[in-house]
């Protein structure tokens, strides 16, 4: 049985320690939490420079039973500088992560590539594995852009991040899974959507924060997407969607994980 993550995005508006307490009481083996706003227009709490909220997130994690599959969102721009990241990198290690989430945002490739080096060099001394998920509409955007700079890097904990909405957005096919090491994808995030793409850059944008569906709602081959992995890979629920917005924290929580399962239990295709 696949164990799976509550991904802070799915209920963004979530203080980390609901993001927990909905993880816990929806029946999630894991949840990922936002420690580093992807651009100087997000904002988030500032987990990685509160020691006491650090501590309460330990303890709530212990007290629940909840892991912390990965920390994110780390977008490495032209001005991004990687020893700056190093707090929240510590602070993932400290409440037990095991993954860091990562999108190359730079047109410079020489650069991104010294970054992402960088950035897999620094997370390894925290025994952190780096995700390189491609975006449609950044400068990484296809897994094949994320295979060749996750290649570039030569770093030994550099991996690949499959999400299943921009790996289809991309126009990448499930064959396309074949080329890559199994051992460079250490779990995916899952989601729905319909099989027309959205054709404007804004309204991808706006599909992948606010507009996602939920496996099985939608019509992208998740069930073929999964036949293609290894079938112990923990799955990070990455959905927001504005249909849920409003209700409680745990109902939203509790909804996504039985429509997960539900989806899960099914007959495949």
């Amino acid at each position: 049985m696949y164990e799976l993550s509550l991904h802070h995005l799915t209920i963004l508006d979530a203080h980390p320690l609901q993001l927990v307490d909905a993880a816990a009481a929806a029946g999630f083996e894991y949840c990922g939490l936002r420690l580093v706003a992807p651009t100087a227009a997000d904002s988030i709490v500032d987990v990685a420079n509160d020691p006491a909220l650090i501590r309460a997130l330990r303890t709530r994690l212990d007290a629940t039973g909840v892991r912390l599959l990965d920390i994110e969102a780390i977008w490495l721009s032209p001005q991004t500088d990687v020893a700056s990241l190093l707090p929240a990198l510590e602070a993932g290690r400290m409440l037990g992560a095991r993954h860091v989430l990562c999108v190359g945002n730079d047109t410079e490739r020489d650069r991104l590539r010294d970054n992402f080096s960088r950035l897999c060099e620094a997370a390894d001394g925290f025994d952190l594995s780096v995700g390189l998920e491609a975006i449609t509409y950044c400068a990484v955007g296809t897994p094949t852009d994320a295979l060749d700079l996750v290649r570039a890097s030569g770093r030994p904990n550099a991996r690949i991040l499959i999400d299943a909405l921009q790996f289809f957005r991309s126009g990448a096919t499930c064959e396309e899974i074949d080329v890559i090491d199994p051992a460079l994808i250490e779990y995916i995030q899952i989601c729905d959507a319909p099989s027309l793409a959205p054709q404007s850059l804004e309204a991808r944008r706006q599909e992948a924060r606010t507009a996602r569906l939920l496996p099985g709602d939608g019509e992208l081959p998740l069930r073929e997407l999964l036949s293609k992995l290894r079938p112990d890979l923990p799955l990070a629920v990455e959905a927001p969607t504005l249909a849920l917005r409003g209700l409680p924290f745990d109902e939203q929580a509790r909804r996504i994980h039985a429509r997960m399962r539900t989806f899960l239990d099914g007959p495949a295709s």
